[in-house]
């Protein structure tokens, strides 16, 4: 009776206590073990962590939009629109409709007596403007080259108009300069605000003097093809003539759309961008706008068949022109930027206010240094000084820690 009563204790217990009176009981699918001692009968829980599945490769339709995605064209119109590109660039077309004419009239008002004496060149100028916004200048377009090359600053009041247009054509430039440092998602720049008025305008008019160097290049290059053709016996009306001067045309505006586009880069950042990254996406941007000036007369076509639009057709098209421009030069530099970012350059690392910031840090690092070897000299001297030497040590301690909480006081108001 005692053998079956203990064979039925065993089989009904629920514990399947073993021999050496440990309780065991295993749980497979969670994979939680529950352990308890005889002797103390707190049970314990290990619970082993699941091995996870491997992922799955990605495959067919996945496969194909991870590797568009990852595409760096993809990802430079990403950040564009993430940046709020297409509010930037509509703004900045709009400040340039007005920065642009008052831009002209000032600067054919400074050098409209230097342009009048030599006629070639001010055709070769009144050519360039056309072909940088098409509908803007010459025939049929927005502006008159006969009444612009009279333009004049007489008294005050033209004074005070010269400084009206010129603040209005300096605002399209730090309009600029904002976009462009918000692609690069830099902060605003901390330089007085008179400064970057000056620099502004010192851009500005470097601006104007590149485009009459850039005319007075046009002029020679063309020149210099007719006596070449005239050399060779070639007609200077011949198909072949005509290509050839086109290609030359083209080729002198893209190297100008170009440097124009890297030094504004440049400048305008702040940032001392790498010298690859930055010929890269000036060199991207001014092909992007050479397709644009050549596509430019059929979109100012397409404007002026409009009837509802024909009244003042020129207008909307240098509009929907500077819009186009200022799309290309925002996707310009966000292709730099994305290129920095693929490389691993902060431009936050490069610009004037973060190498500031990190020669105090150096600084202050350095102070450190040597106010903690000073304070532990001071203090072991403390230790073993006496009487008034004692007392003479103990304020140049106190001095000392005066001297580092201003120093970083100082820091901290910096920062």
């Amino acid at each position: 009776m005692s053998d079956a009563r203990g064979k039925t204790t065993d089989a009904a217990s629920p514990s399947g206590e073993g021999a050496d009176g440990v309780e065991k009981t295993a749980v497979a699918d969670d994979r939680a073990t529950t352990k308890s001692d005889s002797a103390g009968g707190k049970p314990a829980i290990d619970i082993e962590a699941k091995a996870e599945a491997p992922e799955k490769p990605k495959t067919g339709i996945q496969k194909l939009i991870a590797w568009v995605m990852a595409l760096r064209a993809v990802r430079v119109f990403m950040r564009f629109s993430a940046s709020g590109g297409e509010i930037m660039a509509s703004g900045m077309s709009f400040q340039a409709v007005f920065a642009i004419f008052a831009g002209i009239w000032v600067g054919f008002s400074i050098f409209g007596i230097v342009l009048a004496g030599n006629p070639d060149l001010m055709d070769a100028v009144v050519d360039q403007l056309s072909k940088a916004i098409p509908g803007l200048i010459g025939k049929g377009g927005a502006i008159d080259p006969d009444q612009l090359a009279s333009a004049r600053i007489l008294g005050w009041t033209g004074a005070i108009a010269l400084v009206g247009l010129v603040l209005t054509a300096v605002g399209w430039l730090a309009s600029t300069r904002d976009s462009i440092r918000r692609i690069f998602r830099l902060a605003p720049p901390t330089t007085n605000f008179a400064l970057l008025k000056l620099k502004d305008f010192g851009l500005a008019l470097a601006f104007g003097i590149a485009i009459v160097l850039s005319s007075a290049v046009s002029l020679i290059s063309s020149q210099g093809l007719s006596l070449a053709f005239d050399l060779l016996g070639i007609d200077t009306a011949s198909p072949f003539a005509t290509v050839v001067g086109w290609l030359v045309g083209v080729l002198v505006v893209f190297a100008f759309d170009s440097f124009v586009l890297a030094s504004a880069f440049r400048v305008l950042s702040g940032v001392k961008i790498p010298l690859r990254r930055l010929i890269a996406g000036a060199l991207i941007g001014g092909a992007a706008l050479g397709v644009l000036k050549i596509l430019g007369s059929a979109l100012l076509g397409g404007a002026t068949s409009n009837p509802l639009l024909a009244s003042f057709a020129v207008i909307i098209g240098i509009m929907i022109f500077l819009n186009l421009v200022c799309r290309v030069i925002l996707i310009s530099a966000t292709w730099i930027a994305v290129g920095m970012d693929d490389a691993g350059i902060d431009p936050r690392s490069l610009s004037p206010e973060e190498i500031e910031n990190e020669r105090e840090r150096k600084i202050a690092d350095a102070r450190d240094v040597l106010v903690s070897a000073e304070r532990e000299r001071l203090e072991a001297e403390l230790a073993n000084a006496r009487g008034f030497r004692r007392r003479r040590v103990a304020k140049e301690l106190k001095r000392l820690d005066e001297l580092d909480q201003a120093a970083a006081l100082r820091l901290a108001k910096k920062r």
